[in-house]
């Protein structure tokens, strides 16, 4: 079936899953997620134990995962984090859909985690097809704006090669740049995990993986929704 959707917008369960009411469980489960991951409890073990005690939904248990890290991983990435002024005349690696598909998801009104270790994180998946929504260009704008005003000097995109439509966006993502003036290269490469965490300048991405690499990170997701989205749906299990 051809995918029709226009936004990078909530589940149909969400506003069910991630009410009001159910908020305090769902904190509680990834406080007792983080206790655990502290102490060296294997992450897949310990999410079905604690999603098992809180009888939590499949999304949810994903939710609370992606916002919980043990004590010393958090402290470690919150470190390694830096500022805008880290980026003034300097060039940036982004990891393309990282970025792009949180920002795309706060503008559409899907669930924006923030999690422990400070990060914004997307609940969207792709499953292996990239699909342009009504919000696309707007979060390409976003985040091209941000950079400017940031003062970066060239900004270096990296998108999935294997991904389906990584090479039409690509052809979109130079058109928003070349019309704003904006100095952005493109590339697609077959894992932009491992060129990224090779790399030596600052890093755009929520990716806990490569962040653990050592890298250097900018939380532009974080500055951008905190800025420019006023309304996102946030969802603060950290």
């Amino acid at each position: 079936m051809p995918d029709k959707r226009r936004h990078r917008g909530a589940h149909p369960q969400d506003a069910d899953s991630f009410r009001a009411e159910v908020l305090p469980q769902l904190r509680l489960a990834a406080h007792d997620l983080a206790w655990l991951l502290t102490r060296g409890y294997a992450c897949k073990a310990a999410v079905k134990l604690v999603g098992d005690r809180y009888s939590l939904r499949e999304r949810q248990r994903s939710a609370v995962q992606r916002s919980t890290v043990g004590d010393a991983v958090r402290d470690r990435r919150k470190a390694l984090e830096v500022g805008v002024e880290a980026v003034r005349d300097a060039d940036v690696l982004l990891d393309a859909y990282n970025i792009l598909l949180t920002v795309e998801s706060a503008l559409g009104g899907g669930i924006v985690l923030a999690s422990r270790d400070g990060a914004f994180r997307d609940m969207a998946s792709m499953s292996g097809h990239y699909k342009r929504v009504e919000q696309t260009i707007q979060a390409l704008q976003l985040i091209g704006r941000h950079m400017d005003e940031a003062g970066v000097r060239q900004a270096l995109w990296y998108l999935d090669r294997p991904i389906s439509n990584s090479g039409r966006l690509k052809a979109l993502m130079q058109e928003v740049a070349a019309e704003n003036g904006w100095t952005w290269t493109v590339e697609l490469v077959a894992s932009p995990d491992r060129v990224l965490a090779s790399g030596s300048d600052v890093i755009v991405t929520a990716d806990g993986w490569i962040i653990d690499q050592g890298r250097p990170w900018l939380n532009l997701a974080r500055l951008i929704i905190a800025h420019d989205v006023p309304d996102a749906w946030i969802v603060d299990l950290g």
